[in-house]
């Protein structure tokens, strides 16, 4: 998968914007304000952090070792950083969805609705 293909997969999704807030080459993808992707794209090989559940996250670390690694500049347990050229593409898809699923559930109840309210 390649960053525009990650990019598109992102912006699929209810309520998600897309920015840099840290620097010009970090694009950032948020749900209602929240962050669930990062993604440099300065960085060779492509590379994305997304968010994931602690035991997940070890799973998947020992299962794809060294092409998903601790989230570069982000919290160990709760990011992983994922090598987009040798991973397959449903594994990111799925991934995407975690992170994405795991922010929104972290929302408000009222931001939840929000989220639900939106076409």
């Amino acid at each position: 998968m390649n960053v525009e293909e990650l990019r598109e997969l992102c912006l699929s999704k209810k309520g998600v914007t897309e920015g840099f807030p840290f620097d010009e080459s970090t694009l950032v993808f948020k749900v209602m304000g929240k962050m669930f992707a990062l993604m440099s794209l300065e960085r060779q090989p492509p590379q994305c952090n997304l968010k994931c559940n602690p035991e997940r996250a070890e799973e998947l670390r020992e299962e794809y070792d060294g092409r998903i690694i601790p989230g570069y500049h982000m919290s160990k347990t709760h990011w992983n950083t994922l090598f987009l050229e040798q991973l397959p593409p449903q594994l990111i898809k799925d991934l995407i969805d975690h992170s994405y699923d795991l922010v929104v559930e972290s929302l408000a109840k009222k931001l939840q609705q929000e989220l639900k309210s939106l076409d």
